[in-house]
């Protein structure tokens, strides 16, 4: 594949979030730039974090990998190890099924970016840390439920 023409991926934004967790995450924004390049085995998503910036709910993934660098900007990675400022070269990694709740915050004024490289698993389930959700993905759609597997229907 070709060199990927960053000005012709789209922007993605917004949350698959159910509310009111979909409307803490402006601010966010992202890139897919393996799809962009054709790769289905793993994904590699360029994420912007606007200076307030959430980049999810803290969770942890049941069957996928995931890997983040940050390439530009300062970002703070919170985990149940606490907290991390996280500057241009540094890396984190979340091997799957390790139940250390993640998420990145752009404490900062100005815009912060990070690579995420993850898997593609077919089927795949993310547990929120810090609220009582868990979210199944399969064939592209995501199904959310309580922990205890009971169906969503807000905050409780």
């Amino acid at each position: 594949m070709p060199k990927i023409d960053l000005t012709k991926v789209p922007v993605k934004t917004g949350s698959i979030y159910p509310e009111p967790y979909a409307a803490m995450m402006a601010g966010r924004s992202s890139m897919r730039l393996g799809a962009a390049g054709g790769l289905t085995q793993f994904g590699a998503n360029l994420v912007t974090l606007e200076p307030g910036g959430l980049s999810s709910l803290r969770h942890w993934h049941q069957h996928e990998d995931e890997f983040v660098m940050v390439t530009s900007g300062e970002c703070t990675l919170i985990d149940d190890a606490g907290e991390h400022v996280m500057l241009p070269g540094d890396c984190a990694a979340f091997p799957a099924g390790d139940g250390n709740g993640h998420h990145f915050v752009n404490r900062t004024d100005r815009i912060a970016q990070f690579l995420v490289v993850g898997t593609k698993a077919p089927f795949e389930v993310a547990t929120y840390s810090d609220v009582d959700m868990k979210v199944e993905m399969a064939d592209g759609k995501a199904v959310f439920t309580y922990r205890d597997g009971t169906p969503w229907n807000g905050p409780r």
